[in-house]
């Protein structure tokens, strides 16, 4: 990473960027240069104001909520951009004390040095499969915590279903059947199975999209290929797609699985 002038640490928030540059050469300065507003403006303009004063450079920021979107505008400007994984940046034995200036020197200096280990980020489409696979997720989760919030109730009552299988239309319809001494218990439980329900629709609607989408997208030949084992559904199949994205990144089985 010699051949750049200087090395930029990005510490990245919803509406600030904290900004530090190393100079190039094991012995060159690091120092903070400020904080800029988060647009696309404010990048653009220091980018052209740091390739002025130091020539090439090289940026860095933690992967965030705060996504890739610097990244590709770096990109599409000309610069090398890597985002970083969090947990495997190095730290110092006692280093506790945290601010958007430190950590941004921090990130500029590692830069520098080689030391940062840089996620594999998708292009704009696989993002968005992963962000559809990500929502059904999400969706399935809420569906959950709301099963288990019900059944929880169910048992401070000891109200116990006499069935066998819960959450089939029997046990659903033995839910609707109960009567309570209180208004307001009879509102959770027809409540909570509402959510339940209409999670359960929104993981349906979900699921047919995903699947119509799926021969379009570039990943549609992976995921025939993981379904060519035995018991792996379509979805299952595209939810691993869309989670490891490039295959090719790993070098053997055992670093997939870590």
């Amino acid at each position: 990473m010699t051949n750049h002038e200087a090395f930029v640490g990005f510490d990245v928030h919803k509406e600030t960027i904290a900004v530090a540059i190393a100079k190039g050469g094991a012995g060159g300065d690091v120092c903070g240069f400020g904080t800029i507003k988060n647009s696309k403006q404010a990048v653009a303009l220091l980018a052209r104001k740091l390739a002025r004063t130091h020539g090439k450079l090289s940026f860095c920021y933690e992967a965030g909520p705060c996504g890739y979107a610097i990244y590709r505008q770096l990109a599409d400007l000309g610069h090398d951009c890597q985002v970083v994984a969090p947990s495997l940046i190095p730290t110092k034995p006692g280093d506790h004390i945290k601010t958007d200036h430190r950590d941004a020197v921090t990130l500029a200096r590692l830069l520098r040095a080689g030391e940062l280990t840089a996620v594999w980020v998708p292009d704009q489409a696989h993002e968005a499969m992963r962000d559809l696979v990500r929502g059904r997720i999400a969706v399935m989760q809420s569906v959950r915590k709301a099963r288990q919030q019900l059944q929880g109730f169910l048992l401070r009552q000891d109200l116990r279903y006499p069935g066998k299988s819960p959450w089939t239309k029997l046990h659903r319809d033995w839910l609707r059947s109960l009567t309570f001494a209180y208004p307001a218990h009879h509102v959770l439980v027809h409540e909570l199975l509402h959510v339940i329900e209409e999670g359960q629709r929104r993981q349906q609607r979900i699921e047919q999209q995903i699947q119509a989408l799926l021969p379009t997208w570039s990943m549609a030949p992976i995921v025939r290929a993981i379904q060519a084992m035995r018991g792996v559904s379509v979805i299952a199949a595209l939810t691993l797609a869309a989670e490891i994205g490039d295959f090719r990144r790993f070098d053997n089985p055992r670093q997939l699985m870590a």
